[in-house]
């Protein structure tokens, strides 16, 4: 098995993150069991994680 470093796997974590938030998201409105503060709160959760994963170099 191959090892990886810590930063590379933070930022397949804050990817995930991302996405994961942004489908939550989605999902839990079509069904109706998401209030807006709610909402508001996971997406700037994703968003934060996206930003990271963009600021970390290469």
């Amino acid at each position: 098995m191959e090892k990886k470093s810590i930063r590379e796997i933070a930022s397949v974590v804050f990817r995930a993150l991302t996405l994961a938030m942004g489908v939550a998201v989605v999902a839990l409105s079509c069904i109706g069991e998401l209030e807006t503060k709610s909402a508001i709160t996971m997406l700037g959760i994703g968003l934060a994680c996206a930003g990271i994963v963009m600021l970390e170099k290469k």
